[in-house]
């Protein structure tokens, strides 16, 4: 269920520390609300994800390591990281569904990660279609 699991918090998380073998925490600071409450900022984030436009060298980063994240339940992020993705994935859920539901046919096809996650997100109430 943690299919967005960084969408915009790798965007913040993306270059990976080699030395330590977990995302940098270089962006943990950066405020997810800003960039969910403005749209001009979340559809360059949504359309680099959806290879519908151009990624930021931090948009590039966060599309490479989507797969790696859903793959390892977000285990190289931080706590602040797996907090920001909760709440990306509770705001896409609640009002950006069809986002959300464009976002899981990229990066999970097959439904994979939305049967490996179902249990954990109903832990914090995220429901998915």
């Amino acid at each position: 269920m943690k299919l967005v699991c960084a969408l915009f918090l790798l965007a913040a998380v993306v270059l990976v520390s080699e030395a330590a073998e977990l995302y940098t925490t270089k962006y943990d600071n950066v405020d997810l609300d800003d960039i969910l409450k403005n749209e001009r900022l979340y559809k360059k984030y949504y359309e680099c994800l959806t290879n519908k436009g151009k990624c930021t060298p931090d948009g590039k980063e966060l599309k490479e390591n989507l797969p790696d994240a859903l793959k390892t339940g977000c285990s190289k992020c931080s706590e602040k990281q797996k907090v920001g993705t909760e709440k990306v994935i509770k705001h896409l859920l609640k009002n950006k569904p069809s986002d959300y539901a464009t976002l899981e046919k990229i990066y999970d096809p097959e439904g994979e990660y939305k049967k490996k996650y179902e249990a954990e997100a109903k832990k914090y109430g995220i429901h998915a279609n």
